[in-house]
């Protein structure tokens, strides 16, 4: 059963990253210079060493028990299959807005007042920023096919320090909070572990809350609108706090407040679990890639998030740090409120 699960698993695999150069492929006829650059092989090598390591690291954490197999099965490809055509034909406007510049080229009839400045624009050229249902429903599946399939393995990895934490605990007596949840594929994929967890999302994008009730439908979790700067929640009212993919989009004083508002959320010895992009420290041989990020995918903190060592942040805002391990081309802290 084991050896059918693998060869399933790697097949799904190589079927989406067949989809994902095909995509790649629409992107290059679609796109400025800006994109069109030629792949370095030595950073290709690396980079499908690091693929297959994550893929390892999948498949051990099953068999260790800290997630449950079906998550190596869960992503919605009939979903995804439904809103491709949507995600290519937009790729015109991100192109052009891309040529152009145009970073606030936003939605009308959005009150942007109600966001702060570093958010009223559009993050990787998308169309609509975060602040449209559209946007919600075509993230996931441009994500993935960024990623060639592994952003949800990827997000899962944040699942085995949760795992570790529950252990033995008697069911329904703990807490998480996921900062930045947007569509919820992380909080879906940490109710389909642990179903007795009590699961809360916060997100400033109502749009992208929306997606993620679907996403989570029939798993429940209190979804609430809110800035992970000044979390709408009480002090010391979770066992577990988990962050994906949000820091890097922060500026540095946002990046900090965030990090204070999750101590403060957590109970005295509680888990703070942090997933985001690779970073020098943890990635030297990824360098040059990493530079590149900031430009190629119109990521305006990028650089600060570079500069700024992750753990020396978490360090600064309460917490003792055990453990930065990278996967691909992600990184994911453990660390302990104290």
């Amino acid at each position: 059963m084991l050896g059918l699960t693998r060869a399933a698993y790697r097949a799904q695999h190589r079927a989406f990253a067949l989809q994902s150069a095909l995509f790649g492929e629409a992107i290059r006829i679609a796109a400025t210079r800006r994109f069109r650059r030629r792949a370095d092989p030595a950073v290709g090598r690396l980079l499908a060493r690091r693929f297959e390591a994550l893929m390892a690291r999948d498949l051990a954490n099953v068999e260790a028990g800290l997630y449950p197999r079906r998550l190596l099965f869960q992503m919605p490809i009939a979903a995804y299959a439904r809103r491709l055509p949507a995600l290519i034909g937009d790729l015109p406007r991100v192109a052009e807005r891309a040529r152009r510049g145009h970073a606030h080229d936003l939605p009308a009839g959005v009150d942007l007042d109600a966001y702060p400045a570093y958010y009223r624009r559009n993050f990787h050229w998308q169309t609509d920023g975060y602040l449209s249902r559209r946007s919600a429903e075509l993230y996931d599946l441009g994500v993935e096919l960024l990623f060639g399939g592994t952003a949800d393995v990827m997000r899962r990895q944040v699942i085995p320090p949760v795992s570790r934490l529950l252990a033995g605990r008697p069911a329904g007596t703990a807490s998480l909070l996921d900062v930045g949840c947007g569509t919820g594929r992380t909080l879906r994929q940490i109710a389909v572990a642990h179903p007795s967890l009590s699961l809360t999302g916060v997100d400033l994008s109502r749009y992208y809350l929306e997606e993620a009730r679907g996403v989570l439908r029939g798993r429940p979790a209190a979804l609430l609108v809110g800035n992970g700067e000044a979390l709408p929640l009480c002090d010391a009212g979770f066992d577990a706090v988990t962050c994906v993919y949000l820091l890097h989009e922060l500026p540095l004083d946002a990046r900090r407040r965030v990090l204070a508002e999750a101590r403060r959320a957590l109970r005295p010895g509680g888990l703070l679990v942090l997933e985001d992009a690779c970073q020098p420290a943890d990635s030297p041989e990824l360098a040059g890639v990493l530079a590149r990020f900031q430009r190629d995918l119109h990521e305006p903190y990028f650089r600060s998030y570079l500069a700024h060592d992750l753990a020396g942040l978490v360090a600064e805002a309460g917490f003792a740090v055990d453990s930065v391990e990278p996967h691909l081309v992600s990184v994911v802290l453990v660390a302990r409120a104290v």
